[in-house]
This record gives C-alpha cells, structure tokens and sequence, in this order.
C-alpha cells in the first residue's frame, strides 16, 4: 500500500529520522510529539503548559493530513511521573468529548526526548 508522509510547519519538524505523521489509506499514524512549538522551543510553564503544547501539535499535523481530533480512534501517552496524571487528564479531557473519546492508554516512562514530562501520539482514521 502506498503511504504519503505528513509534514507541517505548524508543528515541531522531527528531531531524529521519522516523520510527522503517515497516511497510509484512510489512516493517519502521527508520530509521538512533544511540547515544543512549532520552532521547536520547548514551552514555558507545567504540566498543564506542555500537555496543551502537545495537543496543539497533534491538531496542526491532523490538519495538515485533512483530519481533526473527532477523527482520533486511539492514543497513546507516555508520561514522565504518573502523579501527573489527573492534570494531564483534564487537559486532555477538554480537547477529546469523553463520550466519543479514542481509545488509550497512559505509561509512565523513566525518561522522554529532551527530558520533557509528557508525550502524545495518535492514530486517526478519515472517510
């Protein structure tokens, strides 16, 4: 099957050798982001500061694919300290509707890229 690469400069560009994102069909794997802007400055602030970050990059790289967010069927967060989790939560909680809310999971992890607390990725599937 033939896969188009995603790429926007609405979004950090990839720190390593992979992509955005991947379209292959009518899904769309974006890969994990983490809370840097599109110049790809980590952002100021907490928890709540960069798991907003993060949800950003995920809707500019879904647009950018012809998606958005109601079109998210799972993610997957790797966080730094799961005592986070009820922040991340509610930030999270405001971007998904919990009745129609991908499927998910949360890990906490003993390190991420350039020592950030939270990262997101996704997959979505358009019509």
């Amino acid at each position: 099957m033939a896969h188009q690469i995603i790429l926007t400069d609405q979004a950090p560009a990839p720190i390593g050798p992979y992509s955005q994102a991947v379209k292959a069909g009518n899904t769309v794997y974006v890969s994990g982001q983490i809370p840097f802007d599109a110049s790809g400055q980590l952002v100021p602030g907490d928890i709540t500061a960069q798991t907003h970050q993060v949800l950003k990059n995920l809707t500019a790289i879904l647009a950018a694919a012809g998606l958005t967010l109601a079109d998210v069927v799972k993610c997957s967060i790797f966080v730094k300290d799961l005592g986070d989790f009820a922040t991340i939560n509610q930030v999270y909680g405001s971007y998904f509707d919990e009745a129609t809310a991908p499927a998910r999971e949360t890990v906490e992890v003993a390190r991420l890229p350039r020592d950030v607390q939270v990262e997101i990725s996704c997959i979505a599937v358009g019509a």
